[in-house]
């Protein structure tokens, strides 16, 4: 599925419409799969911090958003902002369960395991991961939908509930902040 494009209709798992319809619309979920999918992955897995816990949570993202394909309205934005706030919900109801919990989050992927083409660029992804650490909540979470997530800043702000003005301005404060935690210069 493009970002033009609606999920397919439909009410849960019953059919609808005609076979034909019925097939345009698996092509065109698959579609939003394929396009979608590593960048939904890497977003929650930066969120959780959990390579396990991250597929979960990408595979519920787009089980809902199969079952709900027909609460979609693209008036309201595009099927990957749709996408990517099912997820970001999903993410959070599992990093809640986790305080509720006291689940240990699962190890880090070790960094020491990576092939650096450029030492210096190493050394960069270090500091902006330590300076990401460093950040709140949401200036983490608005980093890491623009840039792990690539989301324009219109489908920013449909995930994040705000105007793309409100969206633009946190995303600016967010990266203003991460330089100063990073000690980049302005």
């Amino acid at each position: 599925m493009t970002a033009t494009t609606c999920p397919p209709s439909g009410t849960g798992d019953a059919p609808s419409g005609s076979a034909r319809h019925a097939g345009g619309a698996a092509a065109q979920f698959e579609a939003l799969y394929r396009s979608c999918a590593s960048d939904l992955y890497a977003y929650v897995a930066s969120m959780l911090r959990d390579a396990a816990a991250a597929e979960d949570v990408t595979a519920l993202a787009f089980e809902r958003a199969y079952r709900r394909r027909a609460l979609f309205d693209l008036r309201r934005g595009s099927p990957r902002a749709w996408l990517f706030a099912i997820a970001r919900n999903a993410a959070l109801d599992e990093l809640r369960r986790r305080a509720r919990s006291g689940a240990l989050v699962g190890e880090p992927v070790d960094e020491s395991t990576r092939v650096e083409v450029d030492d210096e660029l190493g050394e960069r992804r270090l500091l902006v991961r330590a300076g990401l650490a460093q950040l709140d909540a949401r200036e983490r979470e608005v980093i890491l939908l623009k840039f792990v997530g690539r989301l324009s800043n219109g489908e920013l702000a449909r995930v994040l509930g705000c105007s793309e003005s409100s969206a633009g301005t946190r995303l600016h404060r967010a990266i203003k902040r991460l330089r100063e935690v990073c000690h980049a210069p302005q």
